[in-house]
């Protein structure tokens, strides 16, 4: 029986991937390097500093990783409080409000960091729902290494077969999937070039996801 809902954040509570391809796409012009469409997909559910890891390692940059993050932190940190693109997905309060109602443990399980995380749930006043709130960034690996899956399970008291994970990410998905963790995989238009083959189940509607269906597409 289900028990517990660990989301991921970016793509499938909020739409902030436009703004991190803003920042990403100011912070590679900055350091001078050309980032092509099927390189940038492949960051999707991986940490900022992983990314910007693959950067320096891939572009053989003389800055430090951690300078790639401090200015890609700033343009985003900027397009956050002044950039109109940002809202949630559609449908996602209605299944987070159904799923507490139905008394269901809510975690957020994100690569992004904690401040990014913060910001997007003072904002949208999410912390009501949710018992708990895991960032990839303060952990040893990133996705699709699955700690942070096991990580958010464990906090929510409860076996991980009794746990879904909500994610839209081949990286997220993955990582569900070696956690041993039932994962949805949210195929949206905000998802392209994403890998869903590990997911049990695929949606593109959180409708599909109703507390009251959990029996046709959450097994044991």
């Amino acid at each position: 029986m289900l028990k517990a809902v660990l989301f991921d954040m970016d793509g499938v509570i909020v739409d902030t991937e436009p703004l991190h391809r803003k920042a990403y796409y100011q912070m590679f012009n900055d350091v001078n390097i050309e980032v092509d469409d099927l390189l940038y997909e492949s960051f999707t559910g991986q940490s900022t500093i992983n990314i910007c890891k693959r950067l320096v390692d891939h572009f053989n940059l003389n800055d430090e990783p951690e300078q790639l993050v401090s200015i890609k932190r700033k343009h985003f940190k900027f397009l956050f409080e002044n950039d109109s693109d940002l809202t949630l997905i559609e449908g996602v309060l209605d299944r987070i409000k159904d799923y507490h109602s139905n008394g269901l443990k809510l975690v957020v399980a994100s690569s992004a960091s904690m401040p990014n995380i913060n910001r997007i749930f003072n904002r949208f006043e999410l912390n009501q729902f949710f018992i708990g709130k895991f960032s990839g960034a303060d952990l040893e690996k990133s996705k699709p290494h699955p700690e942070i899956f096991i990580k958010a399970a464990e906090h929510t008291g409860f076996d991980k077969k009794e746990c879904m994970v909500i994610e839209d990410s081949t990286n997220g998905i993955k990582a569900a999937h070696s956690a041993g963790i039932f994962c949805a995989g949210f195929k949206s238009e905000h998802s392209s070039g994403q890998d869903y083959t590990k997911a049990n189940v695929v949606i593109s509607d959180f409708k599909e996801l109703a507390y009251s269906k959990e029996h046709l597409f959450f097994k044991h």
